[in-house]
């Protein structure tokens, strides 16, 4: 397998560091490594692969040495400026930031759901929002076999996807400290409310669901709408979700699509209480799918309860999936 020159841009911050993690564990053939952040993380150091690295300062020459990838995970802002810049020297940018998410001329990839469209980048590739990832993964089956016509997505979602500064408002706001980044406090309580709130009365977490799926899928006519909630839960992601299909289906053959399906666990026994969790799904790679369930309410539909780590396949996991791809293809 040919060996790669790889960076890892934001690689101090919650999903940097959880890169390098990834990385190690899935043994990608790294020769040169460079990691990459912002003037007040350079000069620190970080271990990989049992060797330490110092953190070099972002700046538009970054690139003039040869990197083949880059995964970026350092804001919108950054994204912006510097993918670009990456891209221009050959260096393939995968980028977890929301900027380039939507743009028709970037593919938004799932490596189990869409690869293909990993072959027409122009050297930017976008990681799609945590929560859209792991719906993708289930959604994906049942849409080739059932064709999926509407989906409601409900979603219980970690402190962790809101950064460092998320996850400590909820260990301070434990023990009776006032939020510095959510709006309300957020322990032992439910902020309905991810993002900033848009025009329409959305928020902008809940248009990203919408509007991903539908490229993810490549339908931009499918019926999706979205309630994202913040829950104070540390790790992981949760979702119910209701799919609506065009197509009859018989509860035997769905549970069996979504047991064969690439990165699924399904773990779908009521009787003995067996149900994904939160605290169970921490760590884990796979998405993980239970409380499956017809929906009476509509001629064919199910309801489906979804939980993924979403710092790893949310967001470090699949942005390293997709450089495997990217490798494959190089040989």
């Amino acid at each position: 397998m040919k060996k790669i020159n790889l960076a890892v841009v934001g690689a101090t911050g919650m999903v940097g560091r959880t890169f390098l993690k990834v990385l190690e564990e899935r043994q990608l053939p790294i020769e040169n490594f460079y990691v990459m952040a912002s003037s007040r993380s350079a000069g620190s150091k970080l271990t990989f692969n049992g060797k330490e690295y110092t953190v070099e300062e972002l700046t538009e020459h970054s690139f003039d040495k040869p990197i083949d990838i880059a995964l970026f995970s350092a804001g919108g802002g950054t994204s912006e400026k510097f993918a670009p810049i990456a891209a221009a020297h050959g260096c393939i940018v995968i980028d977890n930031s929301s900027q380039w998410r939507m743009d028709p001329e970037v593919p938004l990839v799932v490596p189990e759901v869409n690869p293909e469209d990993i072959a027409w980048h122009k050297n930017i590739i976008a990681n799609p929002n945590c929560s859209t990832i792991q719906a993708m993964v289930a959604l994906k089956p049942l849409d080739d076999k059932y064709k999926i016509k509407r989906v409601v997505y409900s979603t219980y979602q970690a402190v962790s996807g809101a950064g460092m500064a998320g996850w400590k408002d909820l260990e301070n706001g434990l023990k009776g400290e006032a939020p510095k980044k959510f709006p309300h406090p957020i322990a032992n309580n439910c902020l309905p409310h991810i993002d900033v709130f848009l025009d329409n009365g959305y928020t902008k977490e809940e248009m990203k669901m919408v509007n991903e799926t539908r490229k993810i899928l490549h339908n931009d006519e499918m019926r999706v709408t979205a309630t994202t909630v913040r829950v104070p839960v540390f790790d992981c992601h949760s979702e119910s979700i209701n799919i609506e299909f065009e197509k009859p289906f018989e509860m035997d053959d769905l549970l069996e699509t979504l047991k064969n399906a690439p990165g699924v666990v399904l773990q779908n026994n009521s009787e003995a209480n067996e149900y994904p969790l939160a605290v169970d799904v921490a760590g884990h790679d796979e998405v993980y799918i239970g409380r499956v369930r017809r929906d009476d309410s509509v001629e064919s539909g199910v309801n489906i309860w979804v939980v993924a780590d979403n710092i790893r396949k949310g967001a470090a996991t699949n942005a390293v999936q997709i450089a495997e791809e990217i490798i494959k293809n190089m040989q």
